[in-house]
């Protein structure tokens, strides 16, 4: 039973592990959208916040910080749009 609780934890951290790095990949592409003159900056931004959080290992907090990150590329992503990008 011990072995399918650590295999069930592993499989979580996985999940979630995929989670992040899916943002990270939606963020570079939106990225990708902006002025010649903000991708470089936007990158290095999108980059520091997720070097900031790297060793947080509370799933709560990642949880947390996954569904902030989604919000705010969402809000990029929308401001990208209005302005033709």
């Amino acid at each position: 039973m011990e072995h399918v609780m650590v295999l069930l934890l592993d499989l979580q951290d996985f999940l979630l592990r995929a989670r992040v790095l899916k943002l990270y990949r939606q963020a570079l592409r939106v990225a990708g959208r902006a002025p010649e003159h903000a991708k470089a900056e936007l990158r290095q931004a999108i980059r520091q916040e997720m070097e900031n959080n790297r060793n947080c290992n509370d799933k709560q907090r990642i949880r947390f910080l996954i569904s902030e990150g989604l919000g705010r590329l969402k809000g990029l992503d929308e401001m990208l749009d209005m302005q033709g990008h």
